[in-house]
């Protein structure tokens, strides 16, 4: 039997991503109170139902019920008695936020007649570090589509427990453009901006970093090949010494102007070798689809 307590902002995404756990399989319960986690687990355990994954939604709409850190070491509990959960945050920035409760008029759960919206998102946020810290997934829904976000969990349910029973570390290589800004999610940053850029070459500009042309064009160059042995090499040496600090996730981010081109091709090439290194990598595209969309409509910058 597999957990997963989904958490983090408001207006970031739980309900979307209970409704894709929901339809890969898995039972969800949606704000649980989090006093009832390990009664809850006990009791659904203990019926043998056949399903391998769990998902419960935990947050600030529990109100007084709802302790970040007495959700924490709750979490500590559960694993001491033997069960495998894990937990998942998501979150997303202010602006997007914002945009999100004024186009759905809803009320953000902190928010009241001397509580501003601006006011609670940012009380939320503080109020949420100490599980954001802690948790073994963390994903920023700021500018990710619905189909990105399913992609994101499908891989978290494919994913399964650690030898001996220790939670495995977990890698994310990100590539993104740095026009839509910084993902917040990540660890470590990488720019490519200095690699020659493949979007002034007519007959590759409209194709991507996951593109045969493309990436032989980015990778067949000696400042590349430079670049990728100083990168891989300082990844082998820090990426142990985070695993020994007790870290159980990393977001390395590969980041070019618009996200599809040169930071895609060195993504893809990363995430190959920290694979062959032997560690549970998954690689995302954040901007990929955003810059093809923008392609078609004829709106597309570099």
């Amino acid at each position: 039997m597999r957990f997963l307590l989904l958490t983090g902002m408001s207006g970031a995404g739980k309900t979307a991503a209970l409704r894709f756990l929901e339809d890969m399989g898995a039972f969800c319960v949606d704000n649980l109170p989090p006093n009832m986690l390990v009664r809850f687990m006990e009791s659904f355990d203990s019926l043998q139902t056949g399903t391998t994954l769990t998902a419960l939604s935990v947050d600030v709409r529990s109100h007084a019920f709802f302790d970040p850190h007495a959700v924490a070491q709750l979490m500590v509990e559960t694993q001491s008695l033997g069960y495998q959960i894990e937990t998942l945050f998501l979150e997303a920035s202010d602006d997007v936020l914002v945009s999100r409760y004024k186009e759905s008029r809803r009320d953000h759960p902190l928010a009241n007649e001397r509580v501003s919206l601006t006011e609670a998102i940012s009380q939320e946020r503080s109020f949420l570090q100490p599980l954001r810290e802690t948790a073994s997934y963390l994903i920023d829904t700021t500018n990710l589509r619905l189909r990105s976000l399913q992609k994101k969990l499908e891989e978290i349910v494919r994913g399964g427990e650690g030898e001996e029973g220790r939670q495995p570390f977990r890698l994310e290589v990100m590539s993104f453009g740095f026009k839509r800004g910084l993902p917040k999610s990540a660890d470590l940053v990488f720019d490519v901006r200095f690699l020659p850029n493949p979007f002034y070459i007519p007959e590759l500009c409209r194709h991507t970093g996951m593109d045969e042309d493309v990436r032989d064009f980015v990778m067949n160059n000696e400042v590349t090949r430079t670049f990728m042995e100083k990168v891989t090499g300082m990844l082998d040496f820090l990426i142990p010494h985070y695993q020994e600090e007790g870290k159980h996730r990393m977001v390395i981010a590969v980041g070019c102007t618009g996200g599809a081109h040169r930071s895609v091709a060195i993504t893809e090439a990363v995430g190959a070798h920290l694979k062959e290194m032997g560690y549970q990598t998954m690689i995302t595209h954040r901007d990929v689809d955003v810059e093809q969309a923008h392609w078609k409509s004829g709106t597309d910058q570099d």
